[in-house]
């Protein structure tokens, strides 16, 4: 087993368990916003751009996968430390995942 495999978060849940449990949590919006330390509006404007995508119809009843919370923080990020409008955030999530998907082809394909 590599080194990085061993590497542990401050839980001393190695960072694979993690992803794996991101992956099956499922988070209402009241999580999320605590997760992500901002209030319900900022989370409800990146639902209304496509950012993320909810289960549910209404705010109330809505469920967010454990993807969401990285691509919220990621969203977030953007904003606040490149200033970027929401509509340039979408953007550039949009570019991140189209590179995400050629880097997967690319692997799936012998390359890189």
């Amino acid at each position: 087993m590599s080194s990085e495999n061993n590497v542990t978060s401050e839980n001393n849940l190695p960072h694979d368990a993690i992803c794996i449990l991101e992956e099956q949590t499922q988070l209402t919006l009241v999580d999320l916003c605590c997760a992500c330390a901002v209030h319900a509006e900022q989370i409800i404007e990146l639902v209304d751009v496509g950012v993320l995508e909810p289960l549910g119809r209404e705010p109330a009843h809505w469920r967010f996968g454990g993807a969401s919370l990285h691509r919220a923080h990621t969203a977030l990020r953007l904003q606040r430390d490149l200033e970027i409008n929401l509509a340039g955030v979408a953007l550039a999530l949009e570019l991140l995942d189209e590179i995400e998907s050629l880097r997967m082809r690319l692997r799936a394909r012998g390359g890189e």
